[in-house]
């Protein structure tokens, strides 16, 4: 599905629309409000006009005989009828309602779907060829989002205010499976200042939804995730009920390259060599204690890690180990880690580690201190390859590969989203 063009319908502000919404949810259609004015040469209407609608309706304005120039869409959500905690006030940011408008301005449709359980009222004022103007209110309300199935925000990587490398993905968990992966990801809308292609594609769970650009992030510059969740139809009778903002920035590009027979670590920052650390990686005696290769993604700080193989698929025809280290940066779920080794005297000369990535204990600190989540370790010369879900290691998969695990496909990270929240027929 292509991305929503805003050249072609100007949105939000571009004419000078305004739109506030105090609380967001979607609807199903309902009959529309039309009203004429005094000469009868302005025609305008507004659906949904009246009654109760499903959440993820859209918002429509259409005008004979004149142009649309205003949109106001107020929302004021009853008390503890999205979320079991009550807490509805938010953040009045968040659900500033935007729409779309056609070349001529005679139709504006809603960009997002609106709060479950709120009072809904919107103002259309339309400009007439004479110089008058016609305005129109219509009000109505949104059903609710029943208990047990109001989709809501787990985590999210990276958080606001963080700095992170340039390969960072933007990781999303849902409490709840999603089966309408389109409407979600369409809700996700993505900003960077150096816009770059990307796409979503989702874990085998339904839960978890994740950005990746086709190539690695530019570095330096600021990113924004809007998730205007509110309204959203993710499963069957399953809506989203609040809204989030998330914003960090890309740091330098810092690229840490190990071709694991040479025992050592490259770190290129800005495209400059910055330092080669001596390191002692896997034995690779048998698959457990094999360094994987391929594209890994910093994703984990620990300034104290107990390696404890109890926790771990090792052989049970291989000695155990529980000891704790320091620095430790993880790299897979699986438990790659690098981090200090001081105990192995085969740093820079052999490789016997259980499958980590073994450091002095001067470089361990340097590394943990100088570089940042997100940052990519390119592994190579090994025979067993890292999982493109292990971890985060979603650039194992080419871009083509990447964009068959979401359902709406690429879009450029410069405003606009791959498709409507509304859902089919809506």
């Amino acid at each position: 599905m292509a991305a929503r063009n805003h050249a072609a319908g100007v949105r939000g502000l571009g004419i000078g629309l305004t739109a506030l919404a105090l609380a967001a949810t979607a609807c199903t259609t309902s009959e529309a409000e039309t009203q004429n004015n005094a000469s009868g040469s302005v025609e305008l209407s507004i659906t949904p006009g009246a009654g109760e609608v499903a959440p993820n309706t859209p918002v429509r304005v259409a005008a004979e005989g004149g142009t649309i120039t205003d949109v106001r869409v107020e929302q004021e959500v009853v008390d503890g009828a999205s979320s079991p905690d009550g807490d509805e006030t938010g953040d009045g940011d968040l659900y500033s309602m935007t729409g779309s408008l056609n070349g001529d301005a005679t139709e504006w449709v809603s960009d997002w779907a609106l709060r479950p359980g709120a009072e809904v009222t919107v103002t259309a004022t339309v400009a007439e060829g004479s110089g008058g103007t016609t305005e129109e209110t219509a009000e109505f309300t949104t059903a609710p989002a029943v208990a047990g199935q109001r989709l809501e925000l787990v985590s999210n990587f990276p958080n606001s205010g963080q700095t992170v490398g340039v390969g960072m993905p933007i990781v999303v968990n849902f409490d709840l499976p999603v089966t309408n992966k389109a409407q979600v990801e369409s809700a996700m809308e993505v900003v960077s200042d150096q816009g770059v292609t990307g796409a979503w594609g989702w874990l085998d769970n339904d839960t978890t939804a994740v950005f990746r650009p086709e190539e690695y992030w530019e570095p330096h510059q600021s990113v924004a995730v809007d998730m205007h969740l509110a309204g959203v139809e993710a499963a069957d009778g399953v809506y989203g009920i609040k809204n989030h903002r998330l914003e960090f920035e890309i740091g330098a590009e810092r690229i840490l390259t190990m071709h694991v027979p040479d025992h050592e670590l490259v770190v290129t920052t800005d495209g400059e060599q910055e330092r080669v650390i001596p390191v002692s990686n896997g034995a690779a005696t048998v698959r457990f204690n094999t360094t994987t290769s391929g594209s890994h993604v910093l994703m984990q700080r620990q300034e104290t890690v107990t390696m404890d193989s109890s926790t771990t698929d090792m052989p049970e025809d291989m000695a155990g180990y529980n000891t704790t280290v320091r620095y430790g940066i993880r790299t897979t779920n699986s438990g790659e880690y690098l981090h200090e080794a001081s105990y192995n005297t085969n740093i820079g000369i052999a490789n016997t580690s259980n499958g980590c990535t073994n450091l002095r204990m001067e470089d361990a600190r340097w590394l943990y201190e100088n570089t940042a989540l997100g940052d990519v370790l390119e592994t190579t010369g090994t025979d067993r390859e890292v999982e493109w879900y292990n971890g985060w290691g979603y650039w194992q998969l080419s871009f083509d590969e990447w964009q068959d695990k979401g359902a709406t496909g690429a879009y450029a990270t410069t405003g606009g989203t791959p498709g409507s929240v509304h859902g089919e027929g809506l």
